[in-house]
């Protein structure tokens, strides 16, 4: 018997720009997987050139001083309050929310 059914089209190959991306960090010497958006880990990167650190040194920093439960949400409480303390010390001026 045949199927009736139609079959789905095939997935495209390319990634949607929310897909997330795992890398594998050093925090305090131990090796660990870390799953953020690319845009999270573009952020990151940006933060740590800023100061002057390297990523495993930043994400190292974030792992001590966080208040939540997973890393990964503690990354990415930081990178929005990093961007939230840099918008407030431009009194907002230059700060502007992305165009959908």
């Amino acid at each position: 018997m045949a199927s009736t059914q139609q079959r789905r089209a095939p997935r495209t190959s390319t990634p949607s720009p929310s897909a997330l991306t795992i890398r594998n960090i050093v925090v305090a010497g131990h090796r660990t997987s870390v799953r953020l958006e690319p845009v999270m880990w573009d952020a990151l990167r940006d933060i740590a050139q800023v100061l002057g650190l390297h990523l495993n040194d930043l994400v190292t920093e974030i792992d001590r001083r966080r208040t939540v439960p997973n890393l990964t949400a503690a990354i990415r409480v930081y990178i929005v309050d990093y961007y939230r303390k840099a918008a407030a010390a431009n009194d907002g001026a230059t700060a502007r929310p992305p165009q959908a």
